[in-house]
């Protein structure tokens, strides 16, 4: 789904996901994905109301085509992870911090390929006690 910072539709995304994963075969764990692609120049021209593509997923072993489904692949490649425990709608300062502060002072810069969240057993939705894994495409500069 595209969308934006300013018309942030993931909630919608997630609602319409949701209701149909047990058509999906292979799946390799009960973790969901949240993946966002960006254009090449998004970051480098940040603007909250550009859009980026959304996506809410399961990790599978092999595709099978199924109605209503599109397929990402993520590729490989070097991520930084990083835990982030809170409410989604507190997840702004998080993310200030780690482009603002951590990336530059890290010796890598970002990559073009997916970044991604996983949302395991650990993830409660809206409770400040939620916890998931943030994969930041990196590479060296």
């Amino acid at each position: 789904m595209e969308m934006s910072l300013v018309a942030n539709q993931t909630p919608d995304l997630w609602k319409s996901f949701l209701p149909n994963i047990q058509v999906i075969q292979n799946r390799t764990s009960q973790e969901f994905i949240s993946a966002s692609v960006y254009p090449l120049d998004y970051f480098q021209q940040f603007d909250p109301k550009c859009k980026f593509q959304k996506w809410a997923g399961v990790e599978v072993s092999a595709v099978t085509n199924v109605d209503g489904f599109n397929q990402l692949e993520i590729p490989s490649g070097l991520y930084s992870v990083f835990l982030y425990k809170g409410l989604p709608s507190e997840a702004g300062a998080f993310y200030q911090n780690l482009f603002m502060n951590w990336l530059p002072n890290s010796g890598y810069q970002l990559d073009n390929r997916p970044h991604f969240e996983v949302m395991g057993e650990r993830y409660r939705n809206d409770d400040p006690s939620s916890e998931e894994l943030v994969y930041i495409p990196i590479k060296p500069r």
